[in-house]
């Protein structure tokens, strides 16, 4: 079983934008069968980093056992831009409890609180699968388009690939700041260069607010959470 993953909460993020230039890139497939793709990788202090964009700041990082195979693929050929699938579809039908069991699977898969990413799909969409934000990041999660690519999702506004692909995200942002939830909350809002440029939550308003809300909302869950087993544990003299 996966070790349980303890993240750090210090005291005192949009969705991070992973911009792809104009080359060939590598489509990497993980040992769980999980495919992505970056701009290059490299072996670093026994991990394996994949470089979301040109240049050394932007990476996610994995062991080498985690990782099966690369493969370099060429530029996709230029295409007219297209109306978003949500902009045609209907009022969104995600119950619930679709969503919770979706993250229920996603956080035992990345060995995330399930209440953690319920906390982050809260922030960035409010539970609509079909939202979008005025700088395009799409879905519960709020993936940009070129972000959602690099995760292997091949359609945001479905609820199942949105939720794995952030929540896959999450777990390399969780990795990379060594489980200090404020610094991997502030990279997924405004992307790890930022946080490696400031050595920190950067000082961006919209940023520090997203973090905040993110974490306030997670210690909300987790002290429900702990109350209500409480309850459950009280022995009632009704009930002896």
């Amino acid at each position: 079983m996966p070790k349980r993953r303890h993240v750090e909460i210090t005291v005192l993020a949009p969705l991070a934008c992973v911009a792809l230039q104009s080359r060939a890139a590598e489509s990497v497939t993980l040992a769980n069968g999980f495919a992505l793709r970056c701009d290059h990788h490299a072996l670093v202090e026994g991990h394996i980093r994949l470089y979301l964009s040109p240049g050394e700041d932007n990476y996610i990082e994995f062991p080498p056992a985690e990782v099966a195979s690369y493969e370099v693929v060429p530029d996709p050929p230029a295409s007219v831009a297209q109306t978003p699938p949500a902009a045609l579809a209907g009022p969104a039908k995600l119950t619930p409890a679709d969503l919770h069991e979706m993250l229920t699977n996603a956080g035992a898969e990345h060995n995330i609180d399930v209440d953690l990413l319920a906390s982050v799909v809260k922030a960035e969409s409010g539970g609509n699968e079909r939202a979008v934000s005025h700088a395009g990041a799409q879905g519960l999660m709020q993936l940009m388009p070129a972000t959602a690519a690099n995760l292997g999702v091949k359609d945001s506004f479905q609820p199942d690939q949105n939720v794995r692909g952030g929540s896959a995200y999450l777990d390399a942002l969780l990795t990379r700041y060594n489980d200090n939830l404020s610094l991997a909350l502030a990279a997924y809002n405004a992307g790890p260069a930022a946080v490696d440029r400031y050595h920190g939550i950067p000082p961006y308003r919209e940023t520090r607010a997203y973090v905040a809300r993110v974490i306030h909302e997670f210690n909300r869950r987790i002290l429900a959470r702990a109350s209500k087993i409480q309850g459950k544990t009280q022995v009632h003299p009704s009930s002896r």
